[in-house]
């Protein structure tokens, strides 16, 4: 006699997936919604955990976290594409015992991401288009060519010192290094010997190469920021004082919507411009500026005040004001907040600036 066998139907429940995502495999902890399932090694692809959760679990519905980092977000926006409801959390803000912290593993990485996903403790981070995503790219590896471009200078300077060679008359001041007729005088210097010119001439050459890489960087900068969604927002970012194109769609691409911001006090949490602060009891005190936030957009803001506080009257004049009290470097970073809300109100209220408003 045959007996018919029930199907498995966990349809109304939920299942939590934590996921430790590595180059060549992913720790994977899953839990229901009142019991720990298992934990296992699998291959770094989302369809092999889709399909495992499609046969263990059918029906039900599929949670899963993971922690922002290397990997970046394909696997969030494969995760998604199957069905499943994925979170990217910041791995600072993940509850962690003291034994947790004590004894470091993939499983218990991912275990922790399971429960705490389980116990609704974990807050996701913003996830941007694709496209935008792309688009931070250009951006990113821009900057990375002008870091890359200041070593090198230095390098080709240290060699000059070391081997006792002095600039021309013409070269004295740092403002007229280079240019091309900086490059070409850097070309025709000739070592006592040969090996030494060689070397001074390779690093010249990749100078050279690194200087053409980054006007093309630019160029296509350039040309994405007439194009669709960033055109009108430039105009727009660009109107405030010491924001240029560079720096505004640095800005655009971070931000992408400047909805997702109730006030420029969270805007300010992004960038990382605000104070620690420790309160106990009677004690309340504000520290120095977070270590959290995005230092691309932080420095970039720095920048841009420097230039700011020199052009528009109203904070030159908080500058000014600002110093009495406080450090050159201090007083910045109160002018760099002031310009942080001129970024956000021009893109909230879609107005251009106005030169010499103080807020």
């Amino acid at each position: 006699m045959q007996t018919q066998r029930k199907e498995l139907n966990f349809e109304g429940q939920s299942i939590f997936v934590g996921i430790d995502v590595h180059l060549s495999s992913w720790s994977v902890s899953v839990f229901t919604e009142k019991l720990h399932h298992k934990t296992f090694n699998q291959p770094p692809k989302a369809e092999v955990l889709s399909n495992y959760l499609k046969c263990n679990f059918p029906n039900a519905s599929y949670l899963s976290a993971y922690e922002a980092g290397f990997c970046g977000l394909w696997v969030h926006y494969k995760l998604k594409e199957l069905g499943i409801q994925n979170i990217v959390v910041n791995p600072a803000d993940i509850p962690t015992t003291q034994k947790e912290k004590m004894r470091k593993s993939d499983a218990i990485d991912s275990n922790k991401l399971g429960r705490s996903l389980r116990n609704k403790e974990l807050k996701e981070i913003y996830i941007p288009r694709p496209e935008t995503l792309e688009d931070r790219s250009l951006v990113r590896v821009r900057s990375t060519i002008v870091k890359d471009m200041v070593r090198l200078k230095q390098r080709i300077k240290s060699m000059l010192y070391f081997y006792g060679i002095e600039y021309p008359d013409e070269f004295q001041k740092s403002n007229t290094h280079w240019s091309k007729k900086f490059l070409n005088w850097l070309k025709e210097i000739q070592l006592q010997y040969s090996t030494g010119t060689a070397a001074l001439s390779l690093l010249i050459s990749e100078a050279e190469l690194q200087r053409n890489l980054l006007l093309e960087a630019t160029k296509k900068l350039r040309i994405l920021s007439k194009t669709e969604p960033y055109i009108k927002n430039m105009e727009l970012i660009t109107s405030v004082p010491g924001i240029g194109v560079v720096t505004g769609m640095l800005y655009l691409t971070e931000i992408e919507d400047i909805s997702r911001f109730e006030s420029t006090d969270k805007l300010a949490a992004l960038v990382g411009i605000v104070p620690n602060c420790h309160s106990s009891g009677t004690t309340d005190k504000n520290g120095k500026i977070t270590p959290r936030g995005h230092s691309f957009m932080r420095n970039a803001l720095i920048e841009s005040s420097w230039v700011a506080a020199r052009i528009d009257p109203a904070l030159s004049l908080a500058y000014y004001d600002y110093c009495k009290r406080m450090e050159p470097n201090k007083a910045i970073i109160r002018i760099g907040r002031k310009l942080l809300n001129r970024i956000y109100s021009v893109l909230k209220y879609q107005k251009i600036y106005e030169k010499g408003i103080i807020k």
